[in-house]
């Protein structure tokens, strides 16, 4: 049938992954009882890369982390894919509910959105380049774009502009998050990206300050205002605002068609 063509090749050598997320296969398909699980097995990969990155995590390095042989490991997992595939659906976990006081406000859902996806960011740095490329998004991932596109059901916006909307702000979560991995920060770390970018960049700037005035001028206003560490919720916001600009000049425009 056309249909299972079309899904062959869009999932393609992905299919094992399809398989974990989404088919519920927990016992391996032959052999003894077994004396491992999916959950036990992908939290261990993740420990690995909470620690070393994501280029830390291999098969091999698993099930020695577990004690048992790397084959034992592909009677649960086909490979390395489908396991990182099932480390990003556990590592981002049930996606956030509705905002405290929402009641239909799709701001205030949008930012408790981003804010989550920021913590998710934080907790497990390697997510930036495992959840990048074509690849199966599990239950839980896909749960999350849910919870961000309903929240912009009702505000008059059509499906693709929804989509839109949620992947610009996404996007601006993870050049955030980026930072602060490049920077080396993870959630247990004091200071904050542009804390450690302010640093260096005063560092640079000693006797430099007729080269480069607007500079200069700009990190002296941001340390003396206390304004720094800023840049999601300052980003954010004004992604906010321009979709809430948008959604008015789209309501104004039907107002005036059916007047």
């Amino acid at each position: 049938m056309a249909g299972d063509d079309e899904k062959r090749s869009v999932f393609g050598a992905q299919a094992g992954s399809v398989e974990l997320l989404w088919g519920g296969r927990e016992r391996p398909s032959r052999g003894p009882k077994p004396a491992l699980s999916l959950e036990r097995i992908t939290r261990t990969a993740m420990a690995i890369a909470d620690i070393g990155g994501l280029g830390a995590v291999s098969m091999q390095r698993v099930a020695g982390e577990l004690d048992f042989t790397k084959m034992s490991l592909y009677r649960y997992v086909p490979g390395k894919t489908a396991l990182v595939a099932l480390m990003i659906d556990t590592a981002m976990g049930e996606p956030p509910g509705p905002a405290e006081g929402d009641d239909g406000d799709w701001r205030a859902a949008l930012r408790e959105w981003a804010e989550q996806l920021a913590a998710a960011f934080r907790r497990h740095p390697w997510l930036l380049d495992a959840a990048t490329g074509p690849r199966v998004m599990g239950p839980n991932e896909l749960g999350w774009t849910e919870c961000a596109v309903s929240a912009l059901a009702d505000t008059g916006l059509n499906g693709g502009e929804q989509l839109d909307a949620v992947l610009v702000v996404t996007g601006h979560v993870r050049a955030i998050a980026q930072v602060s991995a490049s920077l080396g920060l993870g959630s247990t770390q004091a200071k904050e990206p542009e804390q450690v970018m302010s640093a260096a960049l005063n560092e640079l700037l000693v006797g430099r300050s007729d080269r480069f005035p607007a500079l200069t001028a700009a990190l002296g206003s941001a340390e003396d205002t206390d304004s720094r560490d800023q840049a999601l919720e300052f980003g954010l916001e004004r992604i906010l605002d321009g979709l809430e600009a948008h959604i008015a000049r789209r309501a104004e425009t039907a107002q005036q068609r059916q007047g």
